[in-house]
């Protein structure tokens, strides 16, 4: 049967026919054979026999659809395993992982960029697995994606399918943020003095912090601000004629990193503590040093770190124990004011202008606690409807033995 009005797209004929083939209606070309219209989907023979028409949820489209979004997931994960040269244990380590997060229903009907970021979050798990050294902004870079969704993803991930994920060592953590940088070879954005020597780098990074997790700036925090001010200082310390001038942010933008806010005040109390151990090294004590000119100086403070912290702690021991000989017992002492007023001696001491002790930051400035607001007379007045807890009636109550003392004092009959 003839479709009129109609003509063939690929040889203009108006010769079109329908066909039937196993139930499914085609419009054909009868010059050249295309085919320009199908009808209705079937899923099997046995349908097919009996001329059923099927919905395209009920038919093998939709199974077809799910396995062609499964596969592209798959090449995802394959093309982000190559990218970041793993292992092929690694690559099929991650793809099971997706095919099991695709097959979970959490994950069914979640957006499409939520599942491009699932691959993603399976490679970084199993990275982590292997104490393979990534980060998730190196992912995130990759798939242009944000951190903070990202982040949310990794931890549906983690939390559906019951994932051991184990943290990421701080000297893998430094290797790995440290070959992000720019700084290792010669290009025409960075200028000459720039540019570094990738293992020294990486090296006097490492110690810098060592030095920061044996002084407790490390413990509570996020580890890429310190690995940031750690590499700012390692840089301008193997050349600081040259790079001294150079500001923590122009030292980012060249390395081609983003510079996380807290990385300014990380810097802040890593130059505290090389001052402090400035003032312990015997050579060091007829200069003037600051921030700046303590950079210089790096090398020597890190090669006798173990000696200077001793000695800072020792120091800080005599004094206490000075403080203690002395004003423990006179009413008047320095100790004895700082108690009454509820101040820690070794911050008030601090706060007098001596040495303050290496100690956690949250102990060194704690964070101010809201006053309560003293009650009101009318609300500390007793009125004699205040409720009675149970250990306050049982010590209304008295024993058997209790009563008999009683009665023997009072005299009773």
């Amino acid at each position: 049967m003839a479709a009129p009005g109609r003509r063939c797209p690929g040889c203009g004929s108006a010769e079109l026919l329908e066909d039937a083939l196993y139930a499914q209606q085609q419009l054909v070309c009868a010059a050249c054979g295309c085919v320009l219209a199908e009808g209705l989907l079937t899923t099997t023979y046995s349908e097919e026999e009996h001329r059923r028409e099927v919905a395209y949820s009920q038919s093998t489209g939709q199974k077809e659809q799910l396995s062609r979004c499964l596969q592209r997931g798959i090449r995802r994960v394959q093309d982000l395993c190559k990218v970041l040269q793993l292992p092929t244990v690694f690559e099929e380590t991650a793809v099971s992982y997706f095919q099991r997060a695709m097959q979970h229903p959490a994950f069914h009907l979640v957006s499409l960029e939520k599942k491009e970021l699932l691959g993603g979050c399976c490679v970084f798990v199993t990275c982590r697995q292997h104490n393979w050294p990534l980060t998730m902004g190196t992912i995130c870079s990759l798939l242009y994606a944000k951190q903070e969704l990202f982040a949310g993803v990794f931890l549906s991930l983690q939390k559906e399918l019951g994932l051991s994920v184990p943290a990421l060592s701080l000297a893998d953590l430094v290797k790995t943020h440290l070959n992000s940088f720019r700084l290792f070879q010669h290009s025409a954005d960075i200028p000459a003095p720039f540019v570094e020597d990738k293992e020294k780098m990486v090296a006097r990074t490492l110690q810098i912090v060592e030095l920061a997790g044996e002084t407790w700036l490390v413990t509570g925090r996020h580890p890429i601000p310190i690995v940031t001010a750690a590499a700012f200082l390692a840089w301008q310390s193997l050349q600081p004629g040259a790079r001294l001038a150079c500001p923590l942010a122009r030292f980012c933008r060249v390395a081609g990193v983003d510079l996380p806010p807290p990385a300014h005040l990380r810097l802040k109390e890593l130059l505290e503590i090389l001052l402090r151990m400035a003032s312990q090294l015997a050579w060091l004590r007829v200069f003037k040093l600051d921030k700046k000119t303590v950079v210089k100086h790096i090398g020597d403070l890190l090669q006798h770190r173990i000696f200077l912290l001793k000695n800072a702690f020792c120091v800080e021991e005599e004094e206490e124990q000075h403080a203690v000989a002395l004003g423990e017992g006179s009413p008047g002492s320095p100790r004895a004011v700082a108690q009454e007023k509820g101040c820690p001696v070794g911050i008030k001491h601090r706060q007098e202008g001596g040495t303050r002790p290496l100690l956690p930051p949250c102990l060194i400035q704690p964070r101010k606690r809201l006053r309560m607001a003293a009650p009101s007379a009318v609300d500390s007045a007793i009125s004699g409807d205040e409720p009675i807890s149970d250990s306050e009636i049982e010590q209304y109550l008295r024993g058997p033995e209790e009563i008999r003392a009683f009665s023997k004092a009072k005299a009773w009959p």
